[in-house]
C-alpha cells in the first residue's frame, strides 16, 4: 500500500483530468498506478465493511426464531443500524471537511469489530440492538472520509472512482448473505465471530490508506481550492431544489432496495415455500446484480453525463418492479437481477452530480447522501416491517413496485457541463 513515488505530484480531484504538467508526463503512469492502488484498497475495505453490515439482515431468520421477534422488531434492528449511520454521517463529513482525520477509517472499522463481538454474545433483543448501533456508528465514520479519499485518488475520473469505491461495498453486501448462509445459519449465533477476521483485515488496510492520505493532505487542500474556483455557482435556490430532488431519488432507490435486502428472503419463503438457505442464495443473486450495476454507473456517467444515468437507473427500473409481484419463481429471480442491475447504477452518479453542485464540500455531501441513504433504508425497514405484520409480506412488494416512478423528478434537475465528462 505504500506509494513508491511519494515525492511525485499526485493527481487531484479537480475537473482537469490532465492536472499533471507536461514536463511530469514520465511520472504520470506511476502516479496513476499508485492512486489506483488506493482506490482498490478503499473498494476492498468497503467490501469488508459492507459484508459485515449484510450479516445482520442475513441472519434475521435466526434472530427472529432465537428471540421470538415479530417483523416490527426485525425492522427496528435495521432501523437502529441505519439511523445511527444516517444521523452521524453528515456531521462527521462536515467536521472532516474542516479537519481531516486520516486514521478515522481504521477507527470506524474498529467500532464495527466491537459490534460483531456484541452481536455474537448477545443474549436478548436489546443486545442485538446495541450491536446494530455500534455497526451503524462504524459505517458513519467510514463512508464520508473514504469517499473523500476516493475523489482525491480519482485523477479527475470522479464517476469511475466513486463506482469502484461503491462496487466494493455492493460486492460485500452480496457476499455477506452467502457467508452467513454457510457459516452462521447452520451453526448458530456465536459463529458471527468468524466475521471479526474481515474487520481486522479492514483495520490493517485502512491504517495503510490513512498513512497515504496523511502525506497528501496539503495537495488535497490545493486541489479542493482549484476545484471550487473552476465552477460558476448556480443560484442558491436552484442548487437547493436540485439537492432536494436528488434526495427524493435516493429515497425511492433505497426504500426499494431495503425491501429486497431485509425482506426478500421472507417473501420467497412465504410465496414459493423455499428453505432459508435457498432464499439466501437468491438474495445473493440479487445483490450480485446490484454490485455489477454499480460499477457501470460511474464510468458511463463520466462519458454521457450523470443526469442521463440517473434517468435510466431510477425510472428505468419501474416496468420490472411493477411486474415482479405477479411473477412465478423463475421470473421473480430474473426480474430481481434486472432490477438490481438497473437501479444500482444511480448512486455513484447522484453523489458525483451533487459534489459538482456544491464544490469543495466532498465530506459534507458524501456524508449527507450516504447518511440519507442509510436513514431511508432504516425508516424503510421499520415501516415495511410494520406493513408486513399488518397486511402480509406480499403486499409490501405491491406497494414498493411504484417507488421508481419518483424518477420522473429527474427532469427538473439542471444540466451540468461537468456531468458530461
Amino acid at each position: 500500500m505504500e506509494p513508491g513515488t511519494e515525492d511525485a505530484p499526485q493527481p487531484i480531484a479537480t475537473d482537469a483530468v490532465d492536472w499533471v504538467r507536461p514536463e511530469e508526463g514520465a511520472a504520470e503512469a506511476i502516479v496513476e498506478k499508485t492512486t489506483l492502488a488506493i482506490l482498490v484498497a478503499l473498494s476492498a475495505s468497503h467490501g469488508l465493511n459492507d459484508a459485515i453490515q449484510a450479516l445482520l439482515p442475513s441472519i434475521y431468520p435466526l434472530l427472529k426464531k432465537s428471540f421470538a421477534l415479530d417483523f416490527t422488531q426485525v425492522g427496528m434492528i435495521t432501523f437502529t443500524f441505519q439511523m445511527t449511520g444516517s444521523v452521524f454521517q453528515p456531521v462527521i463529513g462536515l467536521y472532516t471537511d474542516r479537519k481531516p482525520k486520516p486514521y478515522s477509517l481504521a477507527l470506524g472499522m474498529g467500532m464495527t469489530l466491537g459490534g460483531l463481538i456484541v452481536l455474537a454474545f448477545a443474549r436478548n433483543y436489546m443486545g442485538v440492538i446495541a450491536a446494530a448501533a455500534l455497526v451503524g456508528v462504524g459505517s458513519a465514520i467510514f463512508h464520508p472520509e473514504a469517499s473523500r479519499i476516493a475523489r482525491l485518488a480519482s485523477g479527475g475520473r470522479h464517476g469511475f472512482a466513486q463506482s469502484l469505491f461503491q462496487v466494493g461495498g455492493n460486492a460485500g453486501s452480496a457476499i455477506g448473505p452467502l457467508l452467513a448462509a454457510f457459516i452462521v445459519m447452520p451453526y448458530g449465533q456465536r459463529h458471527v465471530l468468524w466475521f471479526c477476521i474481515a474487520a481486522l483485515m479492514g483495520i490493517v488496510i485502512l491504517a495503510r490508506v490513512g498513512g497515504w492520505y496523511r502525506r497528501h493532505l496539503d495537495l488535497r487542500r490545493a486541489g479542493a481550492a482549484g476545484h471550487a474556483a473552476r465552477h460558476t455557482p448556480l443560484p442558491r435556490r436552484t442548487v437547493g431544489i436540485a439537492v432536494v430532488i436528488l434526495l427524493a431519488l435516493v429515497f425511492s432507490k433505497y426504500f426499494y432496495l431495503v425491501s429486497m435486502s431485509s425482506y426478500y428472503t421472507f417473501y420467497l419463503i412465504e410465496r414459493f415455500h423455499l428453505t432459508v438457505q435457498a432464499s439466501q442464495l437468491y438474495l445473493f443473486v440479487f445483490l450480485g446484480a446490484v454490485a455489477l450495476g454499480t460499477i457501470v454507473g460511474g464510468p458511463v456517467g463520466d462519458r454521457i453525463g450523470r443526469k442521463r444515468v440517473i434517468w435510466v437507473s431510477i425510472l428505468g427500473a419501474a416496468p420490472f418492479t411493477l411486474l415482479l409481484p405477479y411473477a412465478n419463481l423463475f421470473w421473480t429471480v430474473l426480474l430481481s437481477v434486472v432490477i438490481g442491475l438497473v437501479i444500482s447504477s444511480a448512486f455513484a452518479a447522484i453523489v458525483v452530480y451533487a459534489t459538482e453542485l456544491v464544490p469543495g464540500r466532498v465530506g459534507l455531501i458524501s456524508g449527507l447522501f450516504f447518511g440519507f441513504a442509510f436513514g431511508m433504508a432504516g425508516v424503510g425497514a421499520a415501516v415495511l416491517g410494520k406493513l408486513a405484520d399488518m397486511e402480509g409480506i406480499e403486499f409490501v412488494y405491491h406497494i414498493c413496485a411504484f417507488l421508481p416512478l419518483i424518477g420522473l423528478l429527474t427532469g427538473f434537475l439542471p444540466d451540468l457541463e461537468a456531468g458530461g465528462h
